[in-house]
C-alpha cells in the first residue's frame, strides 16, 4: 500500500520522509502461495522471466454473449433468405469482400484486417465456449494472457505496468455483469498462481489495494489535496536521491504507482479532440435497464496507453452479444444496431490511431467472443447458439494482413475449408509475442507450459 501522509515526522531537507519511499517496495499481495509477496518481489521474478519475447501487444477484443458471425464479417448474402445477414452488407476495401451493414467504417479498413471466416470449436455453453476460446483449448486451464504472462513476466521491467490487465465497465445490468464475471473467470491463471491472473482495475482484489493512496480520512474527498500530494510526492523523489537507496525492482514498484504505468490509466492528459473521435457515449447499449452508455471508445483508448507503456496482453470486455430475441434479449436488428455501431467506431478509430503512432506492427488487435450464431434467423430476430462457427479477426501486429482465411459452407452454418481452432488462435498468439523455438529450448518454461509450445501451430495465412 502506497500511503501518503501529511502528519509530520521524519523528513530530509526536500520535505520527502524515507517511509513514504520504502512502503512502496512493500506491497503486500496477499494469497499468492505460502507467504506474503510485495509488488517489487514479482518484479524481481521478471528477471528469472525467459527473454525470447518479441516487443508486441495483443488487445483482445471479446464481445460476450456470442457475436453472429453472419452480421459481422460473414454476411452470406447469397445464402437462403433465412440465413443470410439481416443487417445487409457493405463493400469493403478488398476486392469481392462484403461485411456486415453496421461496420461501414471497418469495410473501409478491411485491407489493414484479416478475417477469418471458418473460426469453429464444439462448446454452446457461455462458460464452457469462453473457456475454450479464452484458454486455447478445451483442455487448457489457463488463460491464454496468463500463460503469455508466466512467460513474459508479471510487469514491464521500465513502466511496471503489469503484464496482463483486463479493461471492462461496471455494469448496473446483472445480466452484462454476469458477462463481465464469467470472461474474467475464463482468463483466470489456474495452477500458474495469483501472481499471473490479469489485473483487474475495477476488482477488489490485493493488487487494486496495493494501487489504493492513503491520506488521513479528513482529507479524502480533497482532491485536489490528493493530486498535490502525489505530485509532490514525485517531485521530491526526482530530487532527493531517496530512489538511490531502492534496488531496481522497488523503483519499479514506485514507477507503476507514480509515474508511466499510474498514467497510463489517466485519459485526462490524452487530446479531447482524439478522446471524442473514441467517444461511443453517444450510443445506449442498455438491455434491462434504462441507459447504459457504451464505453467502448474509452475502453479501446486506455488499451493503446497500455500498449505504449509496456502491458503485453489486454481483454476488453464487451457484452450485450447474446441475441437470441424475444423479451429478455436483443434481437439481430435491434442489438447489432446498439452493439455493432459502437464496435465499428471505436475499432476504426482505434486502428487509425495506432497507424497515426507508428504502433500498428506492435500491437494485435483480435475480435472474437465464445461462439456464433445458428445460421438460420428466428421468426423473432434471435440467433441462437452456435459454435461451428464463430466470430474471428486480426488487425496489426506485423502479420500479413487484407486476407480472408477459410470459408464457410452455403448455409453460414460450418467451415467449408481451412477449419481454424482455438488452439490454432492461441498458437497464433504465441507465435506473434515470442520466438516459439527459442521458448520450446528454454528449461525454465513449466512443462504444462511446454507441452502447450510443443503442440503450438500458428495459423499459416498469418506467418509473419
Amino acid at each position: 500500500m502506497l500511503n501518503v501522509f501529511s502528519s509530520a515526522g521524519s523528513r530530509d531537507c526536500s520535505g520527502f520522509s524515507r517511509r513514504e519511499a520504502i512502503s512502496v517496495g512493500s506491497l503486500g499481495l496477499a494469497g499468492l502461495g505460502a507467504g506474503s509477496l510485495g509488488l517489487a518481489d514479482l518484479l524481481r521474478a521478471k528477471a528469472a522471466a525467459p527473454a525470447a519475447f518479441r516487443d508486441k501487444s495483443i488487445v483482445l477484443l471479446f464481445l460476450t454473449g456470442g457475436p453472429s458471425q453472419v452480421e459481422t464479417f460473414d454476411p452470406k448474402m447469397t445464402a437462403p433468405a433465412e440465413v443470410r445477414s439481416v443487417t445487409g452488407e457493405l463493400k469493403t476495401s478488398l476486392p469481392g469482400v462484403t461485411f456486415g451493414a453496421t461496420f461501414p467504417r471497418l469495410a473501409r479498413l478491411a485491407h489493414r484486417m484479416a478475417v477469418v471466416r471458418s473460426f469453429t470449436h464444439g462448446n454452446s455453453n457461455h462458460t464452457g465456449g469462453a473457456q475454450n476460446v479464452m484458454r486455447g483449448g478445451a483442455g487448457n486451464h489457463v488463460g491464454m494472457g496468463s500463460i503469455v504472462t508466466r512467460l513474459r513476466g508479471t510487469s514491464h521491467p521500465t513502466t511496471g505496468i503489469p503484464t496482463q490487465v483486463y479493461l471492462s465497465h461496471r455494469e448496473p445490468d446483472p445480466q452484462f455483469n454476469k458477462e463481465r464475471l464469467r470472461l474474467l473467470e475464463a482468463a483466470t491463471a489456474g495452477e500458474l498462481g495469483a501472481a499471473f491472473a490479469p489485473f483487474d482495475p475495477l476488482g477488489d482484489g490485493p493488487v487494486n489495494q496495493n494501487l489504493t493512496l492513503n491520506l488521513p480520512s479528513r482529507r479524502l474527498a480533497d482532491r485536489r489535496t490528493l493530486r498535490q500530494s502525489l505530485d509532490r510526492l514525485a517531485r521530491n523523489v526526482d530530487v532527493s536521491g531517496m530512489m538511490e537507496g531502492l534496488d531496481r525492482f522497488e523503483q519499479q514498484a514506485f514507477n507503476l504507482l507514480m509515474g508511466k504505468g499510474r498514467r497510463a490509466f489517466d485519459l485526462s492528459g490524452e487530446d479531447p479532440a482524439l478522446v471524442r473521435r473514441y467517444d461511443t457515449g453517444r450510443f445506449n447499449t442498455a438491455l434491462r435497464v434504462k441507459t447504459r452508455h457504451s464505453t467502448l471508445g474509452r475502453q479501446m483508448l486506455m488499451a493503446r496507453r497500455l500498449c505504449e507503456a509496456g502491458c503485453g496482453f489486454i481483454t476488453v470486455h464487451n457484452p450485450g452479444w447474446d441475441m437470441h430475441g424475444g423479451n429478455t434479449q436483443f434481437n439481430i436488428p435491434f442489438g447489432m444496431e446498439r452493439l455493432g455501431r459502437p464496435v465499428d467506431q471505436a475499432v476504426s478509430v482505434f486502428l487509425e490511431d495506432l497507424e497515426q503512432r507508428g504502433l500498428s506492427d506492435k500491437v494485435l488487435l483480435i475480435i472474437t467472443g465464445e461462439f456464433g450464431r445458428t445460421p438460420k434467423v428466428k421468426a423473432d430476430g434471435g440467433r441462437d447458439h452456435w459454435p461451428k462457427l464463430s466470430t474471428l479477426a486480426f488487425s496489426g501486429g506485423g502479420l500479413p494482413m487484407g486476407q480472408v482465411i477459410g470459408r464457410s459452407n452455403r448455409n453460414a452454418g460450418e467451415p467449408a475449408s481451412r477449419p481454424v481452432s482455438p488452439e490454432d488462435l492461441f498458437a497464433t498468439i504465441l507465435a506473434t509475442m515470442f520466438d516459439i523455438g527459442e521458448l520450446r529450448l528454454l528449461p525454465e518454461v513449466p512443462r504444462d507450459v511446454a507441452r502447450l509450445i510443443e503442440r503450438a501451430q500458428p495459423i499459416p495465412e498469418l506467418a509473419g
